[in-house]
């Protein structure tokens, strides 16, 4: 039996970025492993390379939305009381 050569499982197509830490953060509403929204995941494999290559160059600009702290527990009893602080 021969092997199938290398070129039957290349492929020319842009690589998911996923990272398998699948976990949408609740406000940016991004995936926090690959930083993709969940409309782009579900559509990752119908996209042309253009289409991908311009997700992909935009990733590194939404990580800035996971760093912002959100307030912490102060935040969250000034939310309940209504007040900001």
């Amino acid at each position: 039996m021969t092997q199938p050569s290398e070129e039957v499982w290349r492929r020319e197509e842009i690589a998911s970025p996923c990272v398998k830490v699948c976990v949408i953060h609740p406000e940016a509403k991004i995936c926090t492993g690959c930083l993709r929204t969940i409309d782009e995941i579900m559509a990752w494999g119908k996209m042309d390379n253009e289409t991908r290559a311009d997700i992909m160059a935009h990733l590194p600009d939404r990580e800035d939305a996971l760093k912002q702290r959100r307030g912490g527990r102060k935040a969250r009893l000034a939310a309940r009381q209504g007040g900001s602080g």
